[in-house]
């Protein structure tokens, strides 16, 4: 059975980036699901790609160098690019790592339904007022339990999750 298809607008911090397209974790199949459809929106910003990208060299991930480019255009191309902190925005919730304050942002300028991290201080900010009045901030474990199943490993063979991009 296939999600719903709703106006999803989402944003991915980046745990949840590397659990989707690098270690393709089954528990996340709904949501991968979700990703494949066409009237889902996703939102980065060119800080959070940077970060990725940082995330990417570490050696215990153990991706040559062309595997990280090949991952990170993946993912970019995927996204919607959203320019620097906009300006005049409703204030957010402070996260206590200034790293991942950005997340909250991105999801804030681009009038996210969802932000999805796995990253508890994150979470918490996106359960107060001035967050969850805006989107929904939910680990992905938590949003996959409110969709269907996606009911084999095979979305993960299709872009954008695949090694190799197909149309």
């Amino acid at each position: 059975m296939n999600a719903p298809v709703l106006p999803w607008r989402l944003v991915l911090d980046t745990n949840v980036v590397l659990a989707l397209w690098h270690f393709h974790d089954p528990a996340l199949l709904p949501l991968a699901n979700v990703l494949t459809q066409p009237a889902t929106r996703l939102f980065a910003r060119e800080d959070a790609l940077q970060e990725l990208a940082d995330v990417l060299t570490r050696a215990h991930f153990g991706l040559a160098a062309d595997a990280q480019t090949a991952l990170l255009a993946r993912y970019r191309a995927r996204c919607e690019i959203l320019p620097a902190r906009a300006p005049n925005a409703p204030p957010l919730p402070r996260v206590r790592d200034a790293d991942d304050q950005k997340f909250l942002e991105i999801a804030r300028d681009a009038r996210a339904t969802h932000l999805v991290s796995r990253d508890r201080a994150v979470l918490a900010a996106g359960r107060q007022r001035a967050a969850k009045t805006l989107f929904l901030t939910l680990s992905p474990e938590r949003l996959c339990a409110t969709l269907p199943e996606a009911g084999t490993m095979s979305v993960f063979n299709q872009w954008p999750f695949g090694r190799e991009q197909t149309s």
